[in-house]
């Protein structure tokens, strides 16, 4: 079995570009000492984050497929949340030596499959490849504005319709899963206990091993002049907090508005990963693509639910959560 130490990085990485997705930007890729893109716009959305095994994910519950198709997506997602086109992405891939390259393989066809699926036209234009103890993503995404102005966080004002695009806590109920179910009898992550969930949880597993982020709802929400937004990463109530405090406003929730069809109103609240679009819009715009209204922005500062303050913080925060295990 070819593995990472035992070819070399050359014979590696010779096996992995040609299943990575091309990025319809580029004019120089993989090979040189640095990528070369257009950028028509003349301005260039960027950002960067990082997957760690341990706080992360554990190898025990996701195959190489899914966290190149979730390290995709995490940064997908932050390009359309300012309103942008994704067009590529940097991958710097850290791994022990022994692993497969077949595992490395999966991956690149985790990061392809995304790209293709939710933002055509972006890939993979360059990168980097270690070893190292355990295994660590480091994703750079690009985007372009297309002429629009970017959304911030800071624009939601009282009167603006609070409105989501993508599912709410059933990723968070995944995760929830694994670690209640996902496990051996000594409570450490097993394969095997977590491929025995299926099919019958299928839909949060998804969501939280493989995401779907509807990306291409960032441009149109852009397009019909959201007022502010952000990919939903660490959970409704927190990251509509981070809206509230950088627009100085209060976001107020309507219960009956969101779904509870599959996850109870806590996990739909405070649940984190699920990589939605939040965003606010001036009363009386039509929303676009996959958004649909839960609530409303008002005078005042914090996040309520039917008026009621919610004040548990909730969500998903990876320095406070973390059990210290890297599974």
């Amino acid at each position: 079995m070819d593995t990472l130490g035992s070819i070399g990085e050359i014979a590696v990485l010779q096996r992995l570009f040609p299943r990575l997705p091309e990025a319809e930007s580029t004019l120089v890729g993989p090979g040189d000492d640095a990528a070369v893109l257009a950028v028509p716009d003349g301005r260039v959305v960027i950002t960067t984050d990082t997957m760690v095994q341990g706080p992360d994910f554990r190898r025990a519950w996701s195959s190489p497929f899914q966290l190149g198709w979730k390290a995709a997506v995490t940064n997908l997602s932050d390009v359309a949340a300012m309103g942008a086109r994704p067009t590529a992405l940097l991958v710097a891939l850290i791994a022990p030596a022994d692993t497969p390259v077949t595992d490395l393989e999966e991956l690149a066809d985790g990061f392809r499959e995304a790209c293709n699926a939710l933002a055509p036209g972006c890939g993979v234009v360059g990168g980097d490849l270690s070893v190292a103890d355990s295994l660590t993503l480091a994703i750079t995404a690009f985007g372009s504005l297309d002429g629009r102005p970017p959304v911030l966080r800071s624009g939601a004002r009282p009167g603006d319709v609070v409105a989501v695009s993508g599912a709410l806590g059933l990723a968070g109920a995944g995760i929830r899963l694994l670690f209640e179910r996902g496990v051996d009898a000594e409570g450490e992550p097993s394969s095997g206990a977590a491929a025995a969930l299926r099919p019958e949880f299928d839909a949060v597993l998804d969501a939280q091993l493989a995401p779907r982020s509807p990306i291409g709802d960032g441009a149109l929400a852009a397009d019909a002049g959201a007022t502010a937004m952000l990919d939903v990463s660490d959970g409704l109530v927190l990251d509509a907090r981070r809206i509230a405090r950088a627009s100085g406003v209060r976001i107020d929730f309507r219960s009956a508005d969101l779904d509870t069809d599959v996850v109870a109103l806590e996990r739909v609240l405070h649940g984190g990963e699920d990589h939605a679009l939040l965003a606010t819009f001036p009363s009386g715009v039509r929303l676009p693509g996959g958004f649909r209204a839960i609530g409303s922005v008002v005078d005042g500062d914090g996040v309520t639910l039917d008026g009621e303050v919610l004040d548990k913080r909730g969500g998903w925060d990876p320095y406070a959560d973390w059990d210290g295990a890297s599974g």
